[in-house]
């Protein structure tokens, strides 16, 4: 599952993985478990560049299991380590949603404070749409299925990414 912060991939993995009967892991949880601290202490003691070491390192360790379905961090894409992981793990989804259904999911979302630090020091819907101006070549690359959750459940999200991979109705 990629997409940007707040498209509803944790969410949906855990919906999925249900269905499938497979576990599902988040990245994001996986690399503040493995780091022992927040993604935002991370970013704010060590930087981008030492988070995203951190986070490609776990992706390639969860990229080698079978049977899960796997939710990873919105930038994670943007390691071209982690892209080629993808192409050998399996089916990608890429979740998509409009910059305003993003900003209030992530207003409403109590996680957003830890695990999302702001990436451009800019307004939330301004900061949304230049991220996603720069990484929707690389999620469009990286993706087998795209899915609007705009007005979905998790559920039907994972309804549709299972009919669009064959794999349900």
């Amino acid at each position: 599952m990629i997409g940007y912060r707040g498209t509803g991939k944790s969410a949906v993995a855990r919906v999925l993985a249900e269905k499938l009967g497979w576990e599902q892991i988040d990245s994001d949880q996986e690399v503040e478990r493995e780091a022992g601290e927040s993604i935002a202490t991370i970013f704010q003691e060590r930087g981008e560049a030492h988070f995203r070491e951190i986070e490609a390192n776990v992706i390639s360790r969860l990229a080698e299991l079978d049977r899960v379905v796997l939710s990873l961090g919105g930038g994670a894409v943007l390691e071209q380590s982690t892209r080629g992981e993808l192409l050998c793990a399996g089916p990608v989804a890429w979740l998509t949603a409009a910059p305003g259904t993003i900003a209030q999911r992530l207003q409403e979302d109590p996680a957003t404070e830890d695990q999302r630090p702001s990436l451009t020091g800019r307004g939330v819907i301004e900061e949304i749409e230049q991220v996603l101006a720069d990484r929707e070549p690389v999620y469009e690359a990286c993706a087998d299925v795209v899915v609007d959750t705009e007005g979905m459940t998790p559920d039907q999200v994972a309804d549709e990414i299972m009919r669009r991979l064959g794999e349900g109705s």
